[in-house]
């Protein structure tokens, strides 16, 4: 039908063209002499143009007769690789990777022009399979051809097998640059991956001018690497500088701000840690910030203290902050308020590190019976099977009268088993 149309077309710009020559020269029709081998050839112009025409749409029609089958079999294959990439790709999401491998591999063989989308898609196929080395080689069949889609489907592969260091030799090859957001999302995720979070960190300018990856995306990275960066600082010098350089939105970010009060507890930077959590929970409460503050041992006890009456005074149901104030008071040996603070954080669902502090403070004390309830009590928490209740308070002093009559000598005095109350630290 084209090559109709296209003779159609031919015939009517002949007709407008011998048309428009009989109206020019319609007042002279002019002479065009032609001498060839002796022998003269003579003819008005009009007739000469029309005989032109005529003679262009022959060999353009006798061109396009000759060239018709080599046409309509490369139209063939083209319509027959657009098939095989169609059926390829339907079986590669069915999951038939055999058969999609195959006709993924074909259609890539045979035209250039699916051959990016067609032997990535086939090296999926080899993925799923489980054949790495497939995979490999529908890779290495590209050549010198595309480099920017070799290199990202190379570095996704070693990715995927956890070789982030083979995955940043590939992106990071001259051909492939500059690379597509792809490749640079891949690229941070790499970086972060060997632990250089701040070589990912820096790349989000980027990511988010190309729109690599979604907003919702990006900000879980850039949450998660900031914390990350944070850990990695080796001096405190290189930590406040990485804290400083955080958005102020960032920083109150509970994983950004416990991967810095940590490593900045580690360094032995024990004000900036507490400033750091300080100012955090001042400004967005958060339980777990709460009771990385309330663990801390470090800094003047009494002014944590008076920090944490007041936090508890607005948030009464936090079981960190209860805890933090135990521990203080335990600290200062004030038992009477350290067991209510306790047992107020027990009710408030603290388990097994309430239940740990309670055993400690009863070992302190020599209740050896009521530490090893505690304990006990601290494992069934953490397997979330239901704990037993304590007995009733009772005063140090009668403590004796309650060992049994047969468990006294003869002078009334408690015999000695050998196993000596458990130390503070002990866990059961």
């Amino acid at each position: 039908m084209s090559l109709l149309r296209a003779l159609l077309v031919w015939i009517v710009i002949a007709l407008l063209g011998a048309l428009a020559a009989q109206l020019l020269l319609s007042g002279d029709p002019g002479y065009v002499l032609v001498r060839r081998g002796g022998v003269d050839y003579t003819t008005t112009v009009i007739n000469a143009i029309a005989m032109l025409l005529g003679a262009m749409v022959v060999v353009w029609l006798v061109i396009t007769l000759i060239l018709l089958p080599f046409r309509s079999w490369g139209r063939y294959r083209e319509t027959k690789a657009q098939s095989r990439v169609g059926e390829g790709l339907d079986a590669l999401h069915q999951g038939h990777y055999a058969r999609a491998e195959k006709l993924l591999a074909q259609s890539a063989d045979e035209n250039p022009h699916y051959e990016p989308a067609a032997r990535i898609a086939a090296t999926q196929a080899a993925i799923g399979r489980g054949d790495d080395a497939g995979a490999r080689a529908h890779l290495d069949r590209f050549g010198d051809r595309h480099p920017a889609t070799r290199a990202i489907a190379l570095a996704e592969l070693a990715l995927v097998d956890e070789r982030p260091i083979d995955a940043l030799t590939a992106l990071d090859a001259p051909a492939a640059q500059p690379l597509p957001p792809r490749g640079l999302a891949l690229r941070a995720d790499a970086w972060a991956m060997t632990g250089h979070a701040a070589e990912a960190y820096g790349l989000l300018g980027a990511l988010r001018r190309q729109n690599a990856l979604p907003e919702a995306q990006l900000e879980l990275r850039e949450i998660r690497w900031a914390a990350a960066s944070l850990h990695e600082a080796a001096d405190a010098n290189l930590l406040a500088e990485r804290w400083e350089a955080l958005p102020k939105h960032i920083r109150t970010e509970t994983p950004v701000v416990l991967a810095y009060a940590d490593r900045a507890v580690a360094l032995g930077w024990h004000d900036a840690a507490l400033k750091s959590l300080e100012t955090s929970l001042d400004a967005r409460w958060d339980e777990r910030v709460a009771a990385r503050y309330a663990s801390l041992e470090v800094g003047d006890a009494a002014h944590r203290q008076s920090r944490m009456e007041r936090w508890l005074n607005a948030h009464p149901s936090s079981p960190g902050v209860m805890l933090g104030l135990a521990r203080l008071h335990h600290m200062q040996r004030d038992w009477p308020n350290a067991r209510d603070y306790l047992q107020r954080a027990i009710d408030q669902g603290a388990g097994s590190d309430a239940w740990v502090q309670m055993g400690d403070a009863y070992a302190a004390e020599g209740d050896d019976r009521n530490a090893r309830l505690c304990y006990a009590n601290a494992l069934r928490a953490a397997r979330n099977e239901p704990v037993v209740a304590l007995p009733p308070a009772t005063p140090l002093a009668a403590r004796d009268d309650l060992i049994e009559p047969e468990t006294r000598d003869a002078h009334g005095l408690p015999y000695v088993h050998g196993d000596a109350p458990p130390h503070p630290t002990d866990r059961f």
